[in-house]
This record gives C-alpha cells, structure tokens and sequence, in this order.
C-alpha cells in the first residue's frame, strides 16, 4: 500500500539591503529556513555565488540530505540483518558542474565508517548499505550518481566463532 507524506518548509528572503535587487551586488543571499516545531536554519548562497560561508546553502544541505538519508536507511537494514552498529560516522562529498546560468550535481559520494560489535558479520554490515541505498528515500529521487564507499570496523572482543 503506497501513503504520501507531505513535507512543508517555509523559506524567507531577509538579504534586501536596502535596494532589493536592482544589481547583482546589491542584494544578500541571505535567507531563513523555518520548519514548524523546528529551530531556524540561517541559509545563503554558496560562496562562490556571494554567499555567506557561515550560513547553510542548498548544495551543503542536499549532500547533509543524502548522507543522513542514507545513514537511517542503513541503521534500520543493519538492524535487520543482526547487525550491531556502536557508531556511525560518515565524510561524504558532492560534486557539482556550473555551465551558463546554471548547473547541476554530477555526482555524491558517501564514505561511512561504521563500527560494529564485535559479535556482529562485517559481511553482512557490508551487504546493508547496498540494501539501505536502494531503501533511500533521498537518493531515489535524485537524478544523479550517489556512491558508497563503506569503511566497516569490528569493535575488539570476542567475534563470531571465538
């Protein structure tokens, strides 16, 4: 059975420096970001489009979007498959191409570091990120590569078969 799931954010310009936007110079990026119950999150652009490096930009958080996305799917497949994960830690990238007015991202790339017990298969802690990347709500919907580049640890102790 297939349920939706609505999602409301709301998004206020506040970079009007006193002229809106009557030069490209003249206007800040800046924005707010409001999701009820939610604390603010202070946005801008990137810095290369004369953005604010302090404030969260669209490309941040689609990369932040894709790696926790993909760090819940995970957690829940481990769960599954009998994997005890003790810590979670992920360093992932993406890549985007500007041409003209525009761009897009080429490519993200995921590189957890996932510990687990030491009673817990590496194997199967493995095999889980392929089965949480196909379960990802995030990278379903994007319209470019998303890799995963795991890094298993296996916690010191007795493990299976000592």
């Amino acid at each position: 059975m297939n349920h939706q799931h609505h999602y409301r954010v709301d998004v206020e310009w506040t970079g009007n420096l006193g002229s809106g936007t009557d030069g490209y110079r003249n206007y800040s990026r800046d924005h707010v970001i409001r999701i009820d119950g939610k604390p603010a999150i202070a946005g801008s652009s990137d810095p290369a489009f004369r953005g604010d490096a302090a404030r969260h930009n669209p490309e941040d958080m689609l990369v932040a979007a894709l790696s926790t996305c993909h760090m819940l799917s995970y957690l829940h497949m481990a769960t599954v498959a009998g994997v005890v994960v003790t810590a979670y830690a992920d360093a992932a990238e993406g890549t985007m191409a500007t041409e003209g007015d525009g761009g897009r991202f080429v490519e993200v790339v995921l590189r957890p570091t996932v510990t687990i017990s030491a009673t817990s298969d590496p194997a199967k802690a493995e095999a889980a990120h392929e089965t949480a990347h196909h379960a990802c709500f995030i990278a379903n919907s994007v319209n470019f590569p998303v890799r995963c580049e795991p890094r298993i640890v296996v916690e010191p102790g007795l493990g299976i078969g000592d």
